[in-house]
C-alpha cells in the first residue's frame, strides 16, 4: 500500500491490489474514504465512497482531501497509473503548504 501524499494528517494511498476506476483512498486517525476521480470531457468529477469496515472521514478533512485531491489530481492519476498499470515505485511528498 504505497504512500503518495501527506497533507496536515491526511494521508493518500493507493492498494496495490485494488481495481478500476481511479481512486485514492484517504486516512486520518482511524477514519478512512476512498475517492474516485472520474473525468468527463475533461473535467474532474470526484465521488466520495465509504470503505467497508472504516468510519468516514469527518466533514471538515473530507472536504480537505477533496480540495486536495482537486490541486494534486494529476499527479494522483500519474502515480496510480504508476502503481497499477507500469508496476513501478512512486515517490512519496509531504506537502507542508496550506491549499488556497
Amino acid at each position: 500500500m504505497p504512500k503518495i501524499f501527506e497533507y496536515f494528517g491526511l494521508v493518500f494511498f493507493v492498494y496495490t491490489e485494488d481495481h478500476l476506476p481511479i481512486h485514492v483512498h484517504v486516512k486520518y486517525a482511524e477514519y478512512e474514504n476512498k475517492f474516485e476521480l472520474l473525468y468527463d470531457l475533461g473535467a474532474l468529477e470526484i465521488k466520495g465512497r465509504r470503505v467497508r469496515s472504516k468510519k468516514s472521514l469527518p466533514s471538515t478533512q473530507r472536504k480537505e482531501a477533496e480540495q486536495f485531491i482537486r490541486a494534486f489530481d494529476k499527479s494522483i492519476v500519474e502515480k496510480w497509473n504508476r502503481i497499477m498499470v507500469y508496476h513501478l515505485p512512486v515517490d512519496f511528498e509531504k506537502i507542508t503548504k496550506k491549499l488556497k
